[in-house]
């Protein structure tokens, strides 16, 4: 049997608005059934588009608007 390492790095992503950070995603994907369940989304990551269009409000992990992710603030 052999063993498998698995290494986990974190990526920092380009953001259009730069200093702000969003972090979890709050989306109910059950609420048409009237649960709660949310996809594990850690933090947003903008995806790949010009600068400034709307592309870049989706996130690249789990294709969320930036809205569904929780604003943390400012980076000082």
């Amino acid at each position: 049997m052999t063993k498998k390492i698995v290494v986990l790095r974190k990526v920092e992503s380009q953001r259009s608005c730069s200093g702000v950070r969003y972090g979890e995603c709050m989306k109910n994907h059950a609420v048409n059934i009237g649960g709660y369940t949310v996809d594990g989304c850690r933090e947003f990551i903008a995806a790949r588009g010009q600068e400034g269009s709307t592309a870049q409000l989706s996130c690249a992990a789990c294709g969320c608007h930036r809205n569904f992710h929780r604003y943390l603030g400012t980076r000082s």
